[in-house]
């Protein structure tokens, strides 16, 4: 008898559970990273500056489920938002079902290593700094170009 296919293979966004959904999250921190926007351009530099509430050496929230009381701006994933902004990642893996394309190798629903995607270089651990450690007039000093970010 064949195996079921995964939820993520049958199942859109919208008709995930909250667990199914909040799973899909590889951990890689690149969303919590500090994005500058061109006021002419209206383009985005993304910068190695994290959110204040992300661990930048686990890639994990610091207060997940109070955040927004902290960071008034700190967005919301819903199907809605995922298919309205451009900033997330190409290997994020909302974006990805999204879009009908499958997860990476990596992903640890795919390979069951939570680990792998920080081993492989594909998150931001240990590659930022916190917003809060420099002024705002410097954060145009710390604009990368994250392999896989940009949309």
């Amino acid at each position: 008898m064949p195996r079921p296919k995964p939820f993520w293979k049958t199942k859109t966004l919208e008709e995930m559970t909250p667990e199914e959904w909040e799973s899909l999250c590889d951990g890689c921190g690149k969303c919590c990273v500090v994005k500058l926007e061109d006021e002419d351009t209206g383009a985005l530099a993304y910068t190695r500056l994290h959110c204040k509430l992300l661990d930048g050496s686990t890639c994990q929230c610091s207060d997940y489920a109070n955040r927004r009381q902290h960071v008034p701006d700190c967005v919301q994933l819903t199907p809605v938002v995922v298919e309205q902004v451009d900033w997330l990642p190409r290997t994020c893996a909302y974006r990805l079902i999204d879009e009908g394309k499958p997860l990476p190798a990596w992903h640890h629903l795919v390979c069951g290593d939570r680990e792998r995607i920080h081993e492989l270089g594909h998150s931001v651990r240990g590659q930022t700094v916190s917003e809060e450690t420099v002024f705002e007039e410097n954060e145009i000093d710390w604009v990368i170009d994250w392999e896989g970010t940009e949309p």
